[in-house]
């Protein structure tokens, strides 16, 4: 038959104790306690208008990389294009952040709008934009 008596001293059974509570209470106490200059807790971005804002920024900064790697814009025109998404991908992660994860519609249509010129100066700079014109008059134009 077994014994069950303890083979560890208090003292041991004590710090061990110790030694697993104190990093739970350190924790318990960062996410309880935060300074005023602590970070605050990052947005979390939902719905379509976002994710289909982040997929079109994403399809734009590829087409930049893929132009530039291909020779068809210069770095110049590559660097611009790319601060220009920026700025718009910028726009709404502050407007997403101040309204609760969300983007307006009327917000989220302009981003568009202004996601949509970059693309265009894109396909412009790449010669692959649409033409306008009948080429009555001399020539089609490149719309932009």
């Amino acid at each position: 038959m077994r014994s069950f008596a303890p083979r560890t001293s208090l003292g041991t059974a004590a710090l061990t104790a110790f030694l697993i509570a104190v990093p739970l209470a350190g924790a318990y106490a960062a996410g309880h306690h935060k300074g005023a200059l602590d970070e605050t807790a990052p947005t979390d971005f939902i719905g379509p208008r976002v994710e289909g804002l982040i997929g079109q920024v994403q399809g734009v900064h590829q087409g930049i990389v893929d132009a530039r790697q291909a020779n068809t814009i210069t770095p110049s025109m590559a660097q611009r294009l790319e601060m220009r998404t920026a700025r718009i991908s910028q726009a709404a992660e502050k407007i997403a952040a101040s309204d609760h994860g969300r983007i307006p519609a009327a917000q989220y249509r302009d981003l568009l709008r202004r996601l949509d010129n970059v693309d265009q100066r894109l396909m412009v700079g790449t010669g692959s934009g649409f033409m306008i014109g009948d080429g009555s008059d001399g020539g089609n134009y490149p719309n932009g």
